[in-house]
């Protein structure tokens, strides 16, 4: 009879095996699950913290507004942004005794605001005791947003995981959160200034802007003529090689379909290739980019705007305006306007960014501009600068008063354009130069990276 003792300690050591291959298993997809968790209380955190940033911003734009309209958008953005807010902080992994101060203010915020739209719907104007407590609010929202970064940056500093939100760690947890409510940690303008992709289209997005290009004519352009004049472009001499690429399937679909080339100077490798685009109608370019790195700072954000200018005249480029800008990674975005009769055309845009090392075009965008530039008759404005002057708010501070062409919707308009401080706070407020509406208001951030509008 065979000896069988070997088998007990074989299905011993297999059950061994298969509960360390188990344990592994479930451990890997604890830790999974672990840092799953984690993410979404970081996007819930960060999204948090936008809509508390969307509310101070409104609560400010509402502070200067003298339109009725104007007012009950502005309040349905707080109010909605307000409960945001409150929904997203909810969802995170805290007590409702650590938030009961948020949620408070939250709903004070909603509360208040849906009040007002209601006294605008009615016919009633806000008073000066009810644009106190906007005043009041925005206050508090702006250190509460400053609090809620102060917390970020602790909960970052403390490895916040969903592992350690236990015993000591939970303590210390609870104990930054507390703090978010004490007196503001830092200035609202430099919480503001971490949102440069903001500035891209200075005070107006692409959305509200025409959809059909206007500004390319009708000639179409064959692809070896598209090259022809992306290498007029870059300057022919200092061009080693050019490879086209491949449409793709949505180009029917893109606002300006265009053909688009990698560009090799001489003397450099292909990592160092510079990416173009020309459109097919009209064989305009539409944009270009040089990824180089910048390593050094050579030159000054004046000597960079006088770079691009001149490379703005030199394509063609005749009456633009710098607006606002702003520095990154070496380089420095300008947006430029077009002017015409001392009227700054605002849809008519085209960004120009400069390398700080040398004063290099590293990159280009006129899509804007294409989209919308045309021939304009100009209106004389019905109102002078004086009547306009007297739908602002009388105690808001002014720099400067000028004409503006703005896109809203599908239509421009004719604006003043009036840049001032109201409580600390820089704003532009635009008044329609026909009927006296106030159409836009935006808060100017500054810092020393650049200027950013809201």
């Amino acid at each position: 009879m065979r000896d069988k003792r070997w088998i007990l300690p074989t299905i011993l050591s297999i059950a061994l095996v298969l509960s360390v291959v188990w344990g592994y298993n479930q451990l890997t997809d604890k830790k999974q699950l672990q840092t799953n968790l984690t993410n979404d209380y970081q996007r819930l955190f960060y999204d948090a913290k936008k809509h508390v940033e969307n509310v101070q911003v409104s609560l400010s734009k509402a502070l200067v507004s003298e339109s009725r309209e104007q007012n009950v958008l502005l309040l349905s953005q707080i109010m909605n942004e307000a409960y945001f807010a409150q929904d997203k902080l909810s969802q995170l992994p805290v007590t409702h005794a650590d938030i009961a101060k948020t949620e408070k203010f939250l709903t004070q915020v909603a509360d208040y605001s849906f009040s007002l739209i209601q006294s605008h719907l009615n016919g009633e104007e806000i008073t000066s005791k009810q644009r106190e407590a906007l005043f009041k609010l925005q206050e508090g929202s702006a250190n509460f947003n400053s609090e809620l970064s102060a917390l970020h940056d602790k909960v970052l500093e403390q490895n916040f995981t969903v592992k350690n939100t236990k015993g000591k760690q939970k303590k210390k947890l609870e104990e930054a959160n507390k703090k978010m409510f004490a007196t503001s940690l830092g200035s609202i303008e430099k919480q503001m200034g971490k949102a440069p992709e903001l500035i891209y289209d200075g005070p107006f997005s692409d959305q509200e802007i025409n959809k059909k290009p206007l500004g390319l004519g009708n000639k179409k352009f064959t692809q070896s003529q598209a090259e022809k004049v992306a290498r007029d472009f870059l300057g022919n001499k200092k061009i080693d090689k050019v490879t086209s690429f491949e449409k793709g399937e949505d180009i029917s679909t893109a606002r300006i379909p265009s053909y688009t080339f990698s560009i090799l100077p001489k003397n450099t490798s292909k990592e160092m290739a510079i990416y173009i685009g020309v459109s097919e109608v009209g064989g305009k370019v539409v944009w270009m980019a040089n990824p180089r790195g910048v390593s050094n700072i050579n030159i000054s954000p004046k000597q960079a705007e006088e770079k691009a200018l001149k490379f703005l005249k030199e394509k063609g480029y005749q009456d633009m305006e710098p607006n606002y800008s702003l520095k990154y990674d070496g380089t420095i975005l300008f947006n430029f306007a077009y002017k015409q009769d001392d009227v700054t055309i605002y849809p008519d845009l085209v960004k120009v960014k400069v390398a700080l090392d040398n004063g290099e075009i590293v990159g280009f965008d006129s899509s804007t501009y294409l989209m919308n530039h045309k021939d304009r008759n100009i209106e004389k404005p019905s109102l002078t600068k004086e009547e306009a002057r007297k739908k602002v708010k009388v105690d808001f501070d002014i720099d400067s008063i000028r004409l503006a062409m703005i896109p809203k919707g599908s239509k421009e308009l004719l604006c003043y354009e009036f840049k001032g401080k109201y409580k600390d706070s820089d704003f532009i407020i635009y008044i329609n130069a026909m009927n006296g509406k106030e159409e836009q208001i935006l808060q100017i951030i500054k810092d020393e990276n650049g200027t950013l509008t809201f």
